[in-house]
């Protein structure tokens, strides 16, 4: 039986050199001094504009807020999916149960990293794997305008997550699939400064992608089905093909650019559903950012639908 010893250790051996191997990749990976640097002091002024355009107050401020309160960012929000439920954090300038303590770096190392003051992974329902495409000069900026936020008391409930998701650690081989700072369009040669700005809007603050583009098992986006749409990741329904391919195809960059700004369609047909929220975020951007935008959407490959046929009504 020395050859079933023999077998067993090795396998014993081999498990072993896993686990090490798999616990170092998983590893919580920080800024490097150069970003780090890239920094600097931000602009309350320009972190507005980030600020909306990344729509922070549609999953952090408390369900129901409306006028200013709005701006208290308290969390709550129960975002049910299929991993599990998740709540928003409060990020409000409270020192103990919000991000008020949180430096700059701190606060760059979760926006472009994911990863808390800690040390620990955040879960990707927070948008990281988009803002990962950010400028640290527009994040600096976000965080001297949330410098200027009210303090809420108050941590929001824990995330309701079952085995394996609830292991935060296996969160960083996510991230090495799927959290990249380059572009997920290849915009070429010659493209309009215009689409590259709505480039950097959509995929970078805008994080639009998380919503328009269908999942994989793992839960990270399909890149090469980019804005064609998808199950709707929280809830029911689906969210829709924003592609040159789907329901806004008839539509021209001016027809885009208004609808951001009014909620309102070609058709005098008005926002509704999830998007309101964005709309209303929208709004407050500047008519060139909104112009931008529509520029890109403009630019981005056709794609079929995201999601399965809807079945005819019996």
């Amino acid at each position: 039986m020395r050859w079933l010893r023999k077998l067993i250790g090795a396998v014993v051996v081999l498990g072993g050199a896993g686990a090490v191997a798999g616990w170092a990749l998983s590893a919580p990976v920080r800024l490097d001094a150069a970003t780090v640097a890239q920094l600097g002091p931000g602009d309350a002024a320009k972190g507005k504009r980030i600020f909306y355009a990344g729509g922070c107050t549609s999953c952090h401020a408390k369900p129901g807020s409306k006028g200013d309160a709005r701006l208290e960012l308290a969390g709550g929000l129960e975002l049910k999916t299929p991993f599990g439920i998740f709540v928003p954090p409060n990020i409000s300038q409270d020192p103990k149960d919000g991000i008020g303590a949180w430096s700059e770096e701190d606060f760059a190392n979760a926006m472009l990293k994911g990863v808390s003051p800690s040390g620990e992974h955040f879960y990707p329902a927070f948008p990281y794997a988009s803002y990962a495409r950010m400028k640290p000069a527009d994040i600096a900026d976000l965080y001297a305008f949330m410098k200027t936020l009210p303090a809420v008391a108050g941590k929001a409930p824990g995330h309701k997550l079952g085995f394996p998701f609830n292991i935060r650690r296996g969160i960083g081989l996510w991230k090495r699939f799927y959290l990249s700072p380059e572009p997920v369009i290849a915009l070429p040669g010659g493209t309009p400064d215009k689409a590259l700005a709505g480039r950097y809007l959509v995929e970078g603050p805008g994080h639009c992608g998380e919503c328009h583009t269908p999942r994989d098992f793992a839960g990270g986006v399909k890149k090469a089905e980019w804005l064609a749409g998808a199950v709707a990741a929280a809830g029911s329904g689906v969210v829709p093909n924003i592609t040159p391919q789907g329901g806004t195809k008839d539509w021209s960059e001016a027809d885009i650019a208004n609808y951001l700004e009014t909620g309102f369609t070609p058709d005098f047909d008005s926002v509704g559903g999830a998007m309101v929220d964005v709309q209303r975020n929208m709004a407050q951007l500047t008519a060139d950012d909104r112009a931008a935008i529509a520029a890109y959407l403009k630019a981005v490959p056709p794609r079929a639908n995201g999601y399965p046929a809807r079945k005819p009504k019996s």
